[in-house]
């Protein structure tokens, strides 16, 4: 019960942020512009991303799937994509639920251990970091002279106003921190011995080294290009999930492709705050990147933050709900009998 109760306050706190973003997005524009924007939308545009959409999940269902067969298990393309889906339909009633949810359902529908599949979505999430990394240095280098500015009036000006104050606070994080740190080493070093002996022990050490069996499926994966061609094809798929919505609406077609890059980029880093469906968070920044950065009207961006964000939940809602019911009626077959230990 206590659980719950916690679960429902996280939800309601992550949601009061997402509405909060939201309305900081929406606030002082004109609604009646925005309708106006809907009714004159090219909806084919939106309609025509999300093509790229469901590409971009079906490719990394497989690049999931060759994860998976590098610790040692088979799985099939069809199981991996429903839970990939059913993972997305999670993230949209609470942040983070995704991953737990799709390796729950591929570790009951193909017999495999949950460990190794969470060590794998975090490999996934390094590279996909790795990914956001070089798309933003490549953006930076095109687009120096635009972001120069846009950092300038949004974080820079604001840190040099109270940067004694803001130094103050940093020196006394970083020092926290680090005591923080050797503190907790002493204790676990002198405690050790006694944590052992406690049964839970085990449990968490099969754990731990079956987060790093999937960690470490990246350095011994036998398809590395195939690896490596989806990654570009599922990142490629999602610049064209930014860039198509462009065309929908007359203030944003004009834009390029360097563009729809740098708000592919920018939409990445919305999409990390930790709000269901990114809702807000998506909205406040893309709409602000429009605005300060390429001086698209304040109706228009948001009318774009809008259509481009709602289309992809649908979308994703009515995947998830058609994932949810076939892996419900279809018994899948369990490919991996005996489930392997790490540790072994």
């Amino acid at each position: 019960m206590k659980k719950k109760i916690v679960a429902a306050l996280k939800y309601i706190l992550f949601l009061s942020v997402g509405l909060t973003l939201l309305w900081l997005a929406l606030r002082g524009l004109d609604l009646s512009k925005i309708g106006l924007e809907f009714r004159q939308a090219k909806y084919f545009w939106i309609i025509l991303s999300l093509i790229p959409a469901l590409i971009a999940h079906v490719s990394r269902a497989a690049r999931w799937n060759i994860m998976i067969n590098a610790l040692g298990y088979k799985t099939t393309l069809g199981t991996t994509f429903h839970a990939t889906i059913m993972g997305y339909f999670a993230n949209t009633i609470f942040p983070r639920l995704g991953e737990v949810t799709r390796c729950t359902v591929l570790s009951r529908k193909q017999n495999i251990p949950l460990n190794g599949l969470f060590g794998t979505v975090i490999s996934e999430r390094i590279f996909d970091v790795i990914c956001i990394a070089i798309i933003g240095f490549f953006v930076i280098i095109a687009q120096f002279s635009f972001l120069r500015g846009f950092l300038d009036k949004m974080i820079w000006s604001h840190l040099s106003e109270q940067m004694p104050s803001g130094l103050r606070l940093v020196t006394l994080l970083g020092i926290s921190v680090l005591l923080a740190v050797v503190l907790f080493y002493f204790l676990l070093r002198f405690s050790m011995p006694m944590i052992r002996k406690l049964s839970f022990y085990k449990k968490l050490k099969d754990l731990l080294l079956g987060f790093l069996a999937g960690i470490k499926t990246i350095g011994t994966l036998k398809r590395k290009k195939e690896f490596i061609a989806h990654t570009i094809l599922i990142w490629f798929m999602y610049f064209l999930m930014s860039y198509l919505p462009f065309r929908a609406i007359q203030a944003t077609e004009h834009l390029s492709l360097i563009d729809g890059t740098t708000l592919l980029m920018m939409g990445s880093f919305a999409m990390v705050i930790p709000v269901p469906a990114g809702i807000g968070a998506y909205h406040w920044i893309v709409t602000r990147t429009l605005t300060d950065l390429f001086g698209i009207v304040s109706e228009s961006a948001a009318s774009y933050a809008v259509l481009a964000h709602a289309s992809q939940l649908i979308f994703v809602v009515l995947l998830g709900g058609i994932s949810m019911l076939v892996v419900m009626v279809h018994k899948t077959q369990a490919l991996n009998v005996k489930i392997r230990s790490h540790t072994e």
